[in-house]
């Protein structure tokens, strides 16, 4: 349907309402309901609305395997723990690792082993990063910066073996055949990866404040737990009385890595790819890696079990592991849902038709990344915000003349800056939950920042306009 200024309604709810009850569950709630009631003009049925858009949130393929993805990782991470690996690491780690610049340079050289998307980056050093916070005084929500600053700006730039390339390559590919021009695709998103001055920026800086220690914000005062004392209590003291072993953590984590690897080479050759870099880049990643998880946890326990580890222990925290994820596993299918309802209200149609007439040939790159950032800090998804806004983006520049390599990298920069900053990102609710962090401080924690980083990309653009022909 044609859009108008109710489809912007269900996010401008979300962020306004979760920053005065400090709970983003309540907004997420409110907005899709109130996207639901504008939907079918019915109480009852806007009701119904909302349950559908939810149940078809959480069954789509793509979403599936997200939330599969999620839960299985943390059920790997449950028996980790009760085997005493989380705590065996700590231990060993504890006596190579001496300072805060070792635990810095630890978090940035795992980034070879991690890259294959931010979510598999988070759930796989966040436990350990977080087990080690007690003993170089960090303050948490600093720590779960330094994890997120290299996750999403790195993978964002690198041009092949992520989750992110094809989906990339496909939305530039699908805006050059509504605009009926010939380049190729792939040439297109590469060209534009220097253009991404959000996610250069954010990475150069991630690097400055962190290995120069360097605040971003105020530090956090002692509050201490911030759940219910009783919350999870008998687990917490069960784990405090496991013996450390760290082999019970290296060899399922060799295991995850060495099937993501493996499980990339064969399903990009099942596609066609005719070499390593082409099979990375064919291969369906969330699939793939969804698939090594699941082998990774059936050999682990047998692993487990011939370490003479209990058959009903490692089953009881398996699920214990992969119900931890559930709070943000609830909070992406009710993004999702909002997002879609908004979609159903003409919020695309809207977006272009209103603000697209707005920008000045002249400022093309900026302006796109501008509007782009603030509806992605909204909706919280750099892959809806790059398959919104990437149409036209191209349709604006090859009507204009402006460089289409630098729109396209300002439309990727928008996407990057929303999955940065906004609390509705799966990365902040990711990082957030794993770090025990309000989601809500956490995100106004990397606010500051993330415009820094923002106004930066801004005048790089403006500048880049003019002094490249």
């Amino acid at each position: 349907m044609e859009g108008t200024w109710v489809s912007l309604l269900p996010f401008l709810i979300v962020i306004p309402l979760a920053i005065w009850l400090r709970e983003i569950l309540p907004g997420l709630v409110a907005g899709l309901l109130i996207g639901a009631f504008f939907l079918e003009q019915h109480f009852l049925l806007a009701i119904e609305q909302a349950v559908q858009a939810t149940l078809q949130a959480a069954t789509e393929m793509s979403h599936i395997q997200v939330l599969a993805f999620l839960y299985l990782f943390g059920a790997l991470v449950g028996m980790m723990q009760i085997t005493g690996g989380m705590k065996g690491f700590v231990q060993w780690i504890s006596k190579k690792i001496h300072s805060r610049r070792r635990l810095l340079w630890f978090i940035w050289l795992t980034i070879p082993f991690t890259f294959f998307t931010p979510m598999f980056r988070i759930m796989l050093i966040g436990p350990v990063m977080k087990s080690l916070l007690d003993k170089f005084h960090i303050d948490k929500r600093k720590m779960a910066y330094m994890i997120d600053v290299s996750t999403e700006p790195i993978i964002v730039l690198l041009p092949a073996a992520t989750a992110f390339v094809g989906f990339m390559t496909s939305v530039v590919d699908g805006a050059l055949k509504q605009n009926q021009m010939e380049e190729n695709a792939f040439s297109l998103f590469l060209a534009s990866l220097p253009y991404n001055f959000f996610a250069i920026i954010a990475l150069l800086i991630g690097v400055v404040t962190t290995f120069k220690n360097i605040g971003i914000g105020q530090e956090e005062k002692e509050k201490g737990d911030e759940q219910n004392y009783f919350h999870r209590l008998g687990l917490k003291k069960e784990l405090a009385l496991v013996v450390g072993e760290p082999l019970h953590l290296f060899f399922p984590l060799l295991l995850v890595l060495s099937f993501t690897l493996f499980f990339f080479w064969y399903d990009g050759t099942k596609r066609g790819a005719d070499n390593l870099i082409a099979a990375f880049t064919a291969a369906d990643a969330t699939f793939v890696m969804v698939v090594s998880l699941f082998v990774t946890i059936i050999v682990t326990m047998l692993f487990y079990l011939f370490r003479r580890q209990k058959l009903d222990e490692l089953i009881y925290h398996l699920f214990e592991g992969g119900n931890e994820l559930m709070a943000p596993i609830g909070m992406l299918i009710l993004v999702w849902a909002l997002s879609a309802t908004a979609e159903q209200l003409g919020f695309s149609h809207y977006i272009a038709s209103t603000f697209g007439g707005m920008l000045p040939k002249e400022m093309v790159p900026a302006m796109i990344f501008a509007l782009g950032s603030f509806i992605s800090y909204f909706i919280g998804t750099s892959w809806g915000t790059w398959g919104l806004f990437m149409p036209l983006g191209v349709t604006l520049a090859a009507a204009t003349g402006a460089s289409l390599p630098m729109t396209v990298g300002a439309v990727f920069a928008s996407g990057t800056f929303g999955a940065f900053a906004s609390p509705l990102g799966d990365t902040t609710i990711t990082t957030s939950s794993i770090m025990d962090l309000d989601l809500m401080e956490y995100a106004k924690y990397k606010l500051k920042i993330s415009l820094v980083c923002g106004v930066l990309s801004l005048l790089s653009y403006l500048a880049a306009a003019w002094l490249l022909p």
